[in-house]
């Protein structure tokens, strides 16, 4: 609850601003590999604290960790050490099914391949997080339909994938990833298999979702890509060494 701060006589009270906790926050973060003799240390203590509402792009080279950091921050991969707040929830607690669960409803996954289900169609590829989520069939159909319109494939519910170009491929399967509401849209590479045109469109699409309060991160290498995020985190021998705003 909101608590009021004195004013001077005659004012009304101000309510005082109430702190909202980050989506990420991630402290000392390592994540070894032992490979026969070899050990790859792929993240070398990475801190990083992304807010609600940001849309913030992270790149580094071949081997910098940024696929590690992604598959760490989408509960795909387990730190060795260090911690990781999820939208709040520390995810190290979480046994198997509790983290399929948590990345089922707090987070939204973009994949340059689209991920796509071959032969069903565009709507029931947007319903799918909602079947695992238990919702009966008319409220999917509903909030599948304007997650679509959401991103200008309303016409287009009944296509399968084979029938639709590759940008409106990654249109679908940004509507999928937005359609439980998640706390974090994670985007890995997004663009890599579009054209120009369709990697305008869709990275509009991803400046109006971060416009309406989402939180955008998305992992990429290419320059023009990330500039149009406000915020840019890069990578480098599994630590960050820059972290700046780019608006």
């Amino acid at each position: 609850m909101a608590t009021t701060s004195e004013s001077p006589a005659g004012e009304a009270p101000r309510l005082a601003a109430v702190p909202t906790r980050p989506v990420i926050q991630i402290a000392d973060l390592v994540r070894t590999y032992v490979m026969g003799r070899t050990t790859v240390r792929a993240l070398r203590g990475v801190t990083l604290r992304i807010e609600r509402g940001e849309y913030v792009a992270i790149m580094g080279p071949s081997g910098s960790g940024k696929s590690t950091l992604m598959n760490t921050l989408g509960c795909l991969d387990a730190p060795t050490s260090g911690t990781y707040l999820l939208d709040g929830v520390d995810v190290r607690e979480l046994d198997e099914d509790d983290l399929s669960d948590l990345r089922n409803r707090k987070i939204g996954f973009v994949f340059q391949g689209f991920n796509l289900v071959p032969k069903i169609s565009a709507l029931a590829n947007v319903e799918l997080p909602l079947v695992y989520a238990g919702l009966t069939r008319s409220a999917r159909r509903h909030r599948a339909t304007r997650a679509l319109e959401a991103v200008a494939m309303g016409q287009r519910l009944d296509h399968g994938s084979n029938e639709l170009s590759g940008g409106q491929q990654q249109r679908v399967a940004i509507a999928r990833a937005i359609v439980t509401n998640p706390a974090l849209i994670l985007a890995d590479e997004p663009t890599g298999n579009l054209d120009s045109r369709s990697t305008e469109d869709v990275l509009k699409i991803f400046e109006d979702l971060n416009g309406s309060g989402r939180t955008v991160v998305m992992i990429t290498h290419e320059d023009d890509v990330a500039a149009h995020a406000d915020r840019l985190v890069r990578l480098a021998d599994g630590r960050i060494v820059r972290d700046e705003a780019t608006r």
